[in-house]
């Protein structure tokens, strides 16, 4: 039997090199594992935008039957960077200036439609135009490319953004093996956006009216997304719940699901993490100190850290739900008479203004408290020596000397304040319309002294340079104790992965791609680590009791069980690594060449 196996790859996607949403995190992730299966012969084609590619693509000269491609598409207005993408493996890359070929976007679209009748009459040029144009670029490019190597080929296309250059393919008949995947449909994203119960209404929805409903970009995205998951050689999904969406709303069951994944071995080890949770837990703590501690204190010590981190859409993923069970998660607490508390980070980007002034007055006053016992610390450390051998009590007067108190006494009189903590860290635009904070004080999560569970909306991108907590996404992640994602809509979901990855304990459900596959996967549901809430087709109230009691439960877990639960995560998360998922991919693009074949 001959070999039909692909020789070269074009995976094109309009996030390489350009970060927009979580595909980047796909590509990205998984292009190392890639690499070891094609070698050189694997190529990432994205869009040439020179200020997303500063520091993460270096330009290299390219091979010489490259250059008389791109010569060639040159004059066509096609201009071509090829390089390497300063990410492990350092990939092959194409990246396509097409500005100079805008000029055939009208003829694009005329083809569009001759060809398999894609209405995209009133689009705009940011919202569809745009990646047209450039994904048709993408498709010559493939063509071009495909003649000079000469090797069994199979190009990826990633959702509709690079969908019309699957089509350029089709249907001039190119020699090239297609695979496209779509993350989540457009159609289906819009509904669920909309907070409308998706999979209770997919069966009783005409697809292409509900896309015409939303307007001439959403109906071009919609027929752009179907007729390429017909006309695609292979048609794939990101999971099991996006493909029984794909079957519902683009009428075609995909031919293999391409879950995913994540490059484990990018993290660190379960010793380095144990270090760093230390590390980034205290500096939550101290971040706490300045947020609560000048109203009122509690026992940080017997508090624990939860937090949602993602995209502001409050009902897609979960946010809603999250606050609901908040609710009833502090009475139960205060009813139980608990000793621990619970914060909960929001870390959702939000409109932001600035950080709150008494934050910042806050946090200054904490600095200079801070300060004046870092000048009297080695004397400290002697006198608790002294007073430990000499076993004397210790008290404030027997620790600290008559002049330093005189002189730290005002400086903590000054760090009172009165009234409660702030919701959010920062000052929102419209902040009356803000649907987490409105939510929130609806449910009476108000941060009031004797609330067991407190709250954080910290509204901006965690860049570990913000003034405040100063953590990144994952240092935030690690110096937490339990994620919480109760999506209702999420095509697979990450932030639960990259929990897991991280070594701490999550909450996702079985509405996520993510959710569904562990849920499957994982049969021993004791210790898991990543507790997953089902959502698909339920009611409210029942999602809300159900992520109420996985939460209660966790925080009544010993230490020892919290240290369980991050073994345990990180284990099923090792079920997600691209070392096993690229397979998948593999399988795709193989099947892909073998049907041209």
């Amino acid at each position: 039997m001959a070999d039909n196996s692909a020789q070269v790859c074009f995976e094109v996607s309009w996030e390489v090199c350009n970060k927009v949403g979580g595909i980047y995190t796909v590509v990205k992730s998984k292009a190392a594992r890639m690499k070891e299966y094609y070698g050189d012969d694997y190529f990432l084609v994205g869009p040439y935008f020179p200020k997303k590619t500063y520091g993460i693509f270096e330009e290299k000269v390219p091979p010489e039957h490259f250059k008389q491609v791109f010569d060639k598409l040159k004059q066509r207005g096609i201009e071509v960077h090829f390089g390497k993408w300063l990410i492990k493996g350092e990939p092959n890359v194409l990246l396509i200036d097409f500005s100079d070929f805008n000029k055939n976007a009208d003829n694009i679209k005329k083809e569009l439609w001759d060809w398999f009748k894609i209405d995209s009459l009133g689009t705009e040029y940011f919202d569809f135009t745009e990646p047209s144009v450039w994904s048709y670029a993408a498709g010559i490019l493939i063509e071009e490319l495909n003649k000079v190597m000469n090797k069994r080929s199979v190009a990826h296309f990633h959702e509709w953004l690079a969908g019309s250059g699957l089509l350029y393919l089709r249907h001039n008949n190119v020699n090239v093996g297609t695979v496209f995947t779509t993350h989540a449909t457009t159609v289906g994203r819009a509904i669920s956006n909309e907070d409308k119960p998706l999979y209770d209404i997919i069966d009783k929805i005409n697809p292409d009216e509900e896309a015409k409903k939303r307007g001439a970009g959403t109906f071009a995205k919609h027929l752009v997304e179907k007729v390429c998951a017909h006309n695609a050689h292979v048609f794939t999904t990101v999971s099991e719940i996006t493909g029984i969406e794909a079957e519902k709303i683009l009428g075609k069951k995909p031919d293999v699901l391409l879950y995913n994944g994540l490059d484990l071995a990018t993290f660190p080890s379960f010793e380095e993490r144990s270090v760093r949770h230390m590390l980034f837990k205290n500096r939550i703590k101290n971040f706490l100190l300045y947020y609560f501690f000048p109203y009122y204190s509690f026992d940080l010590d017997d508090s624990l850290f939860f937090f949602i981190a993602g995209r502001y859409e409050f009902h897609d993923k979960g946010i809603d739900v999250l606050i609901d069970s908040l609710k009833v998660l502090n009475e139960k607490l205060k009813k139980e008479k608990s000793p621990k508390n619970i914060v909960c980070f929001f870390f959702i980007p939000g409109a932001v203004k600035a950080i709150r002034p008494e934050l910042l007055e806050n946090k200054t006053l904490f600095k200079d408290l801070s300060d004046s016992l870092e000048d009297v610390g080695k004397n400290l450390n002697t006198r608790v020596l002294y007073l430990l051998a000499s076993k004397k009590e210790i008290t404030a007067e027997s620790l600290f000397d008559l002049e330093f108190v005189k002189e730290i006494t005002p400086k903590l009189k000054r760090l009172k304040r009165k009234g409660l903590p702030p919701i959010s860290t920062h000052e929102l635009f419209n902040e009356d319309k803000d649907l987490i904070l409105n939510a929130l004080k609806s449910a009476g999560l108000d941060n009031s002294e004797d609330d067991k569970v407190k709250v954080i909306y910290y509204p901006i991108y965690l860049t570990g340079a913000d003034g405040l907590l100063d953590t990144s996404y994952y240092e935030s992640m690690i110096g937490g104790h339990l994620g919480v994602f109760p999506s209702c809509y999420e095509p697979w979901g990450y932030t639960p992965l990259e929990c897991g990855a991280l070594g701490v304990s999550a909450v996702t459900t079985d509405s996520a791609g993510f959710g569904r596959f562990i849920d499957e996967a994982v049969k021993d549901k004791k210790d898991s680590g990543i507790f997953v809430v089902h959502n698909y087709k339920k009611q409210k109230p029942e999602i809300v009791k159900e992520l109420t009691d996985v939460m209660f439960n966790f925080s009544n877990f010993a230490k020892h069980q919290r240290v369980a639960n991050k073994m345990a995560a990180q284990k099923i998360a090792g079920l997600a690594d691209w070392r096993i998922f690229v397979k998948r991919y593999i399988e795709a693009e193989n099947l892909a060449v073998d049907r041209v074949s």
